[in-house]
């Protein structure tokens, strides 16, 4: 080629190649060639390291042609590179990434210089251009994600700081700052006989047809708090801080976080895009199928690039709030990450990848031809020849099979998810429905879920497929009219509706929970951001543990104040807890496994919350010096017996020196502070708020019950139990654990626990007043029944309180009424026979009180547990955890259980025991 020397066979047929097939490479190469025969002597990657540097030192008045000749020889030296093989795509879009945002660094210096030295930025000199003189730029899109193509439009974004000027220096400076970005445009933009750098976009800024090119950022963060959409959160994955005001830029993205990511999985967004995406093939004429791959275009055309990014992007705003680890702005990084956390399978993750990188190489090469923004393929046969020789393919015709495949393939993995959604199952329902099925569904429309337009809409969409399950369940009409109570209760569908038409499965799992649990079902009505839970990839794994509890949750916390660790507690918890009773509903764990995983949940929230409760003590008070706080479990949780409507027992125990007193500025002595961290603990455990409360906290068994101070100084504690307790305040103590705070004040709290439990006792008084503890309960009205199975002769906690009394008796320092039943036959304090029976019939009727509680109303709601009120897959799964088979057997045998208990108990409580 002219001006070129000879560059050996395999080159010289390269730049034969590129010449030939691409009008805009081959004029580079003539004008070029003396440049060229240099940079061809050098790695790529050193060529490119050079034309960068040179365009960041590009300086007025010339560094509009400077840059537009630099721009032409980084896309002659990365289209060879591209096209010779030596560049992977990652390679090639960096490439050109690095060059645009040097390109357009040392225009927004030059841009921002006249502003700066007129005294249109008050206070600002040019030694503040370096850090773009109080303006920052957003790159979005490809360039924000470091993925530019070869014809690129960058997307910007410019934001300055108000806050920095007064206020009579503000309308200056934003003039000053608006005619610097449209010169600043202007410079990268403009046509020339050179060319240009770079087509800017400036358009995806807030409401870009009446905000200005430059706007403060506190102005576009009110937007996007008031009115920002599904489309520009969507942007913003993307969006990183390139030029000017880094730590400002930065700052701004991260304020703006809750707006792009929610809390909640949010699958409404789904009906966003797929109705941005509708709307653009409407507009551009996109509506033909795949397989039309002559003019096909491959960036918004069915099956093409944006169908990738949509279904990506799209995924990663309905659950990236959840889990920053999805929030990649790349692509194919994006993918990678769907599938490790199972969003996708690893198959749709490596072929999406694989077509995307193939779909954008061909983008790549059609701008190549003409340097032109085009994404259209070619519609005629010499037009698909000349693609195929940039694509290396020698068959045109084979590579427009490849192509029709490429977009086949793409669209039959994309459509699915991205297609307005339908019924799940639209000719399923129940035909003909009951009156009353019919009546329930008449009243639907006039709940709250069901009052926005939108929530009506995907309802019906669901609701052919709702009534079909519900028509399968054991009992359709109990199971709808669960499911009614639970809509009834729903403060708003849109997001809910969204997540079950995304995902059938979801739909399964309320039908079960309305056939099996009503109770369940008022619970998801009040919580149903726990479903997000469901679809997070863990939900059916194995019980992490309460070591892996502790640590998820202490990592979800870190670093929030009071409040928000409040709020974030709550919300752990109650996925948690409603994790556990799907797992009995579903058979995956018995009721005695669930009240060991009910345990460990409380234990690791105390865990998680008593630091948090401190700190916020420590905030207004300042800590004390050398002190420590434990938190003390009593009753069900101290034992690990509860249940899923269970409350907490607590006691908190701390030791500081004599004297202690706060280091802050409103200092406290250390009983008063203890006092103040308790009461912040317990405000955060059970303070009603919008994330409802965590567990109801019951503090009567402390030192002195409800006159003692909430929090209890570890010597006086170990000075009350030796001096001053009653025998029922030592039962109680049988059962404490302590579970939260220093390991070396744990172990304090439980050495004072076993040594005040070893002391000898008088087993006829120990027995005397548990038998005067039973007398009250009974005068309380306390007396049981078939299903009251805590309460009377024979219940559970008779049997509890037997085994406590042998426990203190014994010096047994087990918290489980099995294990100190156990211990005491080993010890021979009474029969090993009564002992493993009256244990054994402690496990049953625990095991059914699980299953009630988990089926029927709470305490708190003031009913009665009445079986013959459950519907009949509850009776089932009651029945199950029984092993009866008919609700007469399950009767008799809780009646022959209490009754053989009773008399265990009795034989076990009288002087002559043991």
């Amino acid at each position: 080629m002219r001006g070129l020397p000879d560059l050996g066979p395999e080159l010289g047929a390269l730049l034969h190649g590129v010449a030939g097939t691409s009008p805009y490479l081959g004029r580079s190469i003539e004008r070029e060639a003396e440049w060229l025969a240099e940079a061809l002597d050098q790695a790529p990657e050193a060529t490119m390291a050079t034309l960068c540097d040179g365009a960041r030192l590009a300086e007025r008045p010339e560094i509009g042609t400077t840059l537009r000749r630099l721009k032409r020889r980084a896309a002659l030296i990365i289209a060879l590179a591209d096209l010779g093989g030596l560049w992977p795509f990652e390679t090639v879009t960096g490439a050109l990434t690095d060059f645009a945002e040097a390109s357009a660094a040392a225009a927004l210096v030059a841009a921002l210089r006249p502003s700066v030295e007129k005294g249109r930025l008050p206070g600002l000199t040019t030694d503040d251009l370096d850090q773009g003189a109080g303006l920052f730029v957003l790159a979005m899109g490809k360039m924000g994600a470091r993925e530019l193509n070869y014809s690129s439009d960058i997307d910007l974004i410019c934001l300055f700081d108000a806050k920095r000027f007064e206020r009579d220096a503000l309308f200056r400076a934003r003039e000053g700052y608006i005619r610097a970005v449209r010169r600043f445009t202007q410079t990268l933009s403009q046509q020339t006989e050179e060319g240009y750098v770079f087509r800017t976009d400036l358009r995806l800024r807030p409401d870009a047809g009446s905000t200005p090119v430059a706007m403060s950022l506190q102005a576009a963060e009110l937007y996007y708090e008031a009115e920002g959409r599904t489309w520009e959160r969507g942007a913003f994955i993307k969006a990183r801080a390139s030029l000017g005001d880094l730590d400002r830029g930065r700052g701004f993205l991260r304020a703006l976080q809750p707006f792009i990511w929610r809390k909640h999985l949010d699958f409404a967004t789904l009906h966003d895009v797929q109705d941005i995406r509708s709307r653009i093939r409407q507009h551009k004429a996109l509506d033909r199928g795949a397989e039309a791959v002559a003019g096909h275009d491959v960036k918004l055309g069915r099956g093409g690039i944006r169908d990738i990014e949509f279904f990506t992007q799209t995924r990663q705003l309905i659950a990236g709030g959840r889990d920053p680890g999805l929030r990649a702005p790349g692509t194919v990084p994006a993918l990678a990450a769907l599938a490790q956390r199972d969003w996708i399978s690893q198959d749709t993750a490596d072929r999406l990848s694989a077509r995307y990188v193939e779909l954008r190489e061909v983008e790549h090469r059609l701008q190549m031809i003409a340097d032109a923004q085009t994404h259209r393929l070619p519609k005629t046969r010499e037009g698909f020849e000349q693609l195929a020789c940039l694509m290396g393919h020698s068959d045109a015709a084979r590579l427009e099979r490849d192509l029709a495949e490429l977009f086949a393939d793409v669209d039959a993995l994309a459509a699915p998810f991205l297609s307005p959604g339908a019924p799940l199952n639209p000719s399923a329902a129940l035909a003909p429905p009951s009156d009353e099925v019919q009546r329930l569904v008449d009243r639907w429309p006039s709940y709250p879920a069901l009052r926005s337009e939108r929530g009506r809409q995907i309802f019906e969409r669901l609701k052919p497929s709702l009534l079909a399950q519900f028509a399968r369940a054991a009992r359709p009409e109990e199971a709808l009219a669960s499911f009614d109570s639970f809509l009834n209760q729903l403060p708003a569908g849109v997001q809910l509706f969204s997540l079950f038409e995304a995902n059938p499965a979801l739909v399964d799992l309320l039908v079960d929970i309305c056939a099996v649990s009503p109770a369940l079902a008022r619970y998801l009505s009040r919580h149903a951001g726990v479903l997000d839970a469901v679809l997070m990839g863990e939900f059916f794994a194995p019980w992490p543990g309460l070591e892996a509890l502790t640590e998820g949750l202490n990592a979800a916390l870190e670093g929030l104040d009071y409040e928000a660790a409040m709020d974030t507690a709550r919300r752990w918890q109650k996925e948690w807890h409603f994790r556990i009773g799907v797992h009995v509903l579903r058979g995956l764990i018995t009721p005695a496994e669930a009240a060991g995983q009910y345990s460990d949940l409380a234990q690791a929230v105390l865990s998680g919350l008593w630091p948090v409760a401190q700190a916020e003590t420590a905030r207004r008070h300042g800590w004390i010096p050398g002190g420590a706080g434990a938190v003390l479990a009593m009753g069900s949780l101290g034992a690990r017996q509860m249940n899923a409507a269970s409350d907490l027992d607590l006691i908190v125990i701390f030791e500081a020196q004599g004297g202690a007193v706060s280091d802050g500025a409103r200092p406290l002595e250390a009983r008063g502070w203890y006092a103040k961290a308790t009461k912040a603990l317990i405000a955060a455990l059970s303070a009603p708020t919008g994330k409802g409360v965590i567990y109801a906290v019951d503090l009567r068994l402390r030192p002195s019950g409800g006159s003692g101070p909430v929090a209890t100084s570890l010597q006086a504690f170990e000075s009350y139990q030796r001096d001053k307790a009653w025998t029922w305040e030592h039962l109680a103590l049988t059962r404490a654990r302590a579970v939260a705070g220093p390991a070396a004040l744990r172990a304090s709290v439980e050495a004072v626990r076993c040594a005040e439990l070893a002391r000898p006792r008088d087993p006829e008084m120990v027995l005397r007043d548990t038998a005067e503890m039973r007398a009250k309960l009974r005068e309380a009205g306390r007396m049981g029944s078939t299903f009251a199975l805590k309460d009377g002769p024979g219940g559970l906690q008779d049997i509890e309180l037997t085994a406590q009394a042998w426990a203190l008796i014994g010096g047994i320092d087990a918290q489980a009424p099995s294990a100190q039943l156990t211990l005491a036959g080993r010890q021979g304090l009474i029969e090993m026979q009564a002992a493993d029976r009256l244990a054994a019939i402690h496990g049953a009727q625990s095991e059914v009180l699980q299953i009630l509680r988990l089926v029927g109303p709470s305490e708190s709601d003031g009913k009665a547990l009445v079986p013959e009120d459950f519907g009949a897959a509850a009776l089932s799964l009651l029945l199950g955890a029984a092993k009866a088979s008919e609700m007469d057997v399950l009767k008799a045998k809780l009646d022959a259980l209490r009754s053989e208990a009773a008399a265990i108990v009795a034989s076990l409580s009288g002087p002559e025991a043991g």
